[in-house]
């Protein structure tokens, strides 16, 4: 599969905030996963707090990945949905992107929600990857 981010100068530098502007990718297999918040296997709370929620979701799609023959530099897209009572506080996903995604980090979008589904959840992350073909 060949995979390439696009980061032009002619819009504002998200690398620094630990995505690419676009993500081009041709031959593998598309793969959705749905969105992952911070628990475990188990259903446990990684953390009341953002960052360890944040960790936890994007190693939950790095398991999922696994799962079908992927990892997560074969993610293109993220979805992330943050509560409205953290959106102060993105330092967190900003570092664990940078941290997930160090090269070719994937296209983003960012969403402030009222609620998820259970209250003590702060994020969401939706992702889509591309997966070479065997």
């Amino acid at each position: 599969m060949e995979r390439q981010s696009i980061n032009p100068p002619s819009v504002f530098n998200t690398l620094q905030y630990g995505f690419s502007q676009a993500v081009v990718c041709e031959g593998g297999r598309l793969v959705h996963l749905s969105g992952q918040v911070g628990v475990d296997a188990q259903e446990r709370l990684a953390g009341p707090d953002l960052a360890s929620q944040t960790r936890a979701a994007l190693e939950n799609i790095g398991l999922l990945l696994a799962e079908v023959g992927g990892n997560l530099s074969d993610v293109i897209m993220l979805r992330i949905y943050l509560v409205d009572t953290a959106k102060h506080d993105q330092m967190p996903i900003v570092e664990a992107l940078k941290t997930f995604f160090p090269h070719s980090p994937p296209a983003s979008s960012w969403v402030v929600v009222s609620a998820l589904s259970e209250p003590e959840w702060l994020i969401e992350i939706e992702a889509q990857a591309v997966i070479q073909r065997t």
